[in-house]
């Protein structure tokens, strides 16, 4: 049958035990119940209730169907749901995973605004800065400040590139030279970003001139706010995101060392589950997201593109 109005009605004669009492929840005449019903049961050809002039209940057969109806009704409006959540681009959830230190410095202000443009758009937002399996943790999205992604079974969109900038205290260099080139910088003092417990090496351009530098291996941490905290209060030198330094800059709490060397420069990168298309709600999302990072400083923005991460 394609239609399930009688089906419904059905069902709710059944759980009411009561015509009246059925019409009144569904907002009908008891007439057009009970002419429901018997267009139903003559379709089935079979008798589905039993009526009384106390009470009305089901047949073996009428419990049959209403056992198995149920169910098959139950599940059509679960998928009618879900379809409703994912075709309407402003209404439903989204389940975000952003890493650590952008989470913690530009997301509150980015779902502020977001929630006031889109008040029906539910977020579920997890900090966590290990790449995660986004099919297996049922993630609708996910972002990520990264070198060029290699992995080719999602879909990574490039929002903009990420600067930069090796920082440090002035006062660290009352106790120690400060460096002219990268061949310069002491390991001793240069503290190390990776997630690998092993010290990251350092890229340095300078017109045509390029240097790799190994990083230190007396601190190494996975969290760029925590290693900023080290460089501002004198511990070393640290190579950081410029939305993490930008603030310590202008204020003197922390100077770029190196001045006039470039280092490599991050992805920040949207990544989703291998789509065909990103579902509507995904798409209000990223298009936000680039918005507003347009207006935060730190991001450096070119073309952007979405693709799979060429061999």
């Amino acid at each position: 049958m394609q239609d399930l109005k009688p089906i419904r009605v059905f069902l709710e004669v059944a759980a009411l035990s009561s015509f009246a009492a059925a019409a009144r929840s569904l907002r009908m005449t008891p007439a057009t119940v009970t002419r429901t019903i018997a267009r139903l049961e003559e379709e089935l050809g079979h008798q589905l209730l039993l009526r009384t002039t106390r009470q009305v209940s089901l047949t073996s057969t009428g419990a049959l169907v209403a056992a198995r109806y149920r169910t098959i009704v139950e599940d059509f409006d679960r998928v009618t749901r879900e379809l409703e959540t994912v075709t309407q681009p402003h209404q439903g959830s989204l389940s975000i995973n952003v890493p650590m230190s952008f989470g913690l410095r530009l997301m509150p202000g980015l779902v502020d605004s977001f929630r006031l443009a889109y008040p029906n758009i539910a977020l579920n937002i997890t900090l966590e800065d290990q790449l995660i399996d986004i099919v297996d943790e049922g993630a609708d999205l996910a972002i990520r400040i990264s070198a060029t992604p290699t992995d080719k079974s999602t879909i990574w969109r490039k929002i903009c590139e990420v600067p930069r900038i090796a920082v440090a205290a002035p006062r660290l260099f009352e106790r120690c030279s400060r460096p002219r080139t990268p061949e310069e910088l002491d390991r001793k003092h240069c503290l190390s970003y990776s997630a690998r417990k092993t010290p990251e090496t350092w890229r340095f351009r300078k017109g045509p001139m390029k240097r790799s530098v190994m990083s230190g291996s007396t601190i190494i941490s996975n969290n760029g706010d925590f290693l900023y905290e080290l460089a501002a209060a004198g511990a070393g030198i640290a190579v950081l995101p410029e939305f993490i330094v930008h603030d310590g800059l202008r204020d003197g709490q922390v100077e770029q060392v190196l001045p006039g060397w470039e280092t490599a420069r991050l992805w920040l990168s949207l990544y989703y589950p291998p789509y065909e298309a990103l579902p509507p709600l995904v798409a209000t999302f990223t298009e936000f997201f680039e918005a507003y990072l347009k207006d935060v400083d730190g991001f450096q923005f070119s073309t952007s593109a979405t693709a799979r991460p060429e061999p």
